[in-house]
């Protein structure tokens, strides 16, 4: 079933109007999700990115090419929405600093005062839970932790200021929410999976650490489905608003064993060498000084936040999305690995 059907299955019955919407990054992996989901609801659509998307035309959502550094964009593209997902952002662990913050929060600010300029009433923002990772294990974490005093890299910091800056414009006029969905994976996905089956295939991954660590991860399915259920509370009671929410699968994985599980199915060798934790961030402190130094746009192939987030665990407590959302997750970590191999072996280029 493709991403967004499933969601569309599950939400048959009545639900409050969003009115005509908009998604930034509606070409993305998640925003295309998202946008088929909503006009498989009959919702009128908005995609404004920095592409076009005919695949997008033809469902018949209006395509507005621009970019969410220009707020002038943005106030046009938003006349008479009802609600706005604002998923478009700079991800990634490397590139020139000053990009992430033009992007991940000066771009939020703008999306932002496009709302409040054409009165839009809802805003669900796009997070994530790099936000509060401070480089130590996170274990079944909630919301009620702060975010990272420390951040490793510039994406994690830039969404910091946006996602701080999204829950300050909460107010009557504009209810906001903050999902924070952690690794997004599935069919569609283009940069994840398949960055991870080419390094596997090269034998270029190693173990960092224990190797025991457990992290959540996130089906697009229930990502879009999270989404939708943002939405829905903000045209409804809005006991959500102003407030930030993790959303996963139902259990954590352990994130090594989980990716050879991935490999076998797909006749991939297991990773099985290690590396300590201290080398691995030794190795990427050094040579994120080397690519610094140099300029260089390609990323390297460790850094001090890659590293952490390989070696510790990072999984979250999703009951305060289950109490005030409504979240469970449609589809299960098996299921989900099902289609994901299915559509690996039929449309990602895998041998059958």
């Amino acid at each position: 079933m493709a991403a967004g059907n499933e969601v569309n299955e599950a939400r048959k019955t009545a639900m409050p109007a969003m009115g005509k919407v908009a998604v930034t990054g509606g070409g993305g992996f998640i925003g295309q999700a998202l946008v088929r989901a909503l006009v498989g609801r009959g919702i009128e659509v908005t995609v404004i990115g920095r592409n076009s998307y005919p695949e997008l035309a033809a469902l018949g959502v209006r395509c507005v090419r621009g970019d969410i550094r220009h707020r002038d964009i943005l106030i046009d593209a938003l006349h008479g929405c009802g609600t706005v997902f604002h998923v478009a952002a700079k991800a990634g662990i490397w590139g020139p600093r000053e990009e992430y913050f033009a992007i991940n929060s000066a771009g939020t600010a703008n999306v932002i005062a496009a709302c409040q300029a054409r009165e839009v009433p809802r805003l669900v923002y796009t997070s994530t839970p790099s936000v509060v990772f401070d480089r130590n294990n996170l274990a079944g974490a909630d919301e009620s932790t702060p975010y990272a005093a420390r951040p490793l890299c510039a994406y994690a910091a830039s969404k910091i200021l946006a996602e701080r800056e999204v829950l300050a414009a909460n107010c009557r006029e504009l209810r906001t929410i903050a999902l924070r969905p952690h690794l997004v994976w599935g069919p569609g996905d283009g940069h994840l999976i398949p960055r991870l089956l080419e390094r596997g295939r090269a034998g270029a991954l190693k173990i960092v650490g224990t190797g025991d660590n457990r992290v959540d991860i996130a089906f697009i399915d229930n990502v879009v489905h999270a989404h939708l259920l943002a939405a829905e509370n903000l045209c409804a009671s809005g006991s959500g608003a102003g407030q930030a929410f993790f959303i996963g699968q139902e259990t954590p994985v352990e994130l090594w064993q989980w990716i050879n599980g991935l490999f076998a199915r797909l006749d991939i060798p297991p990773v099985t060498r290690k590396v300590p934790l201290a080398v691995a961030y030794g190795a990427g402190a050094i040579l994120e000084g080397i690519y610094g130094a140099l300029g260089a746009a390609n990323e390297p192939r460790m850094t001090r936040f890659l590293a952490c987030q390989l070696a510790k665990s990072h999984w979250f407590s999703h009951k305060k999305a289950e109490t005030l959302l409504g979240y469970r997750p449609l589809v299960s970590t098996e299921e989900g690995l099902e289609r994901l191999v299915e559509w690996l072996r039929k449309d990602g280029g895998c041998p059958a």
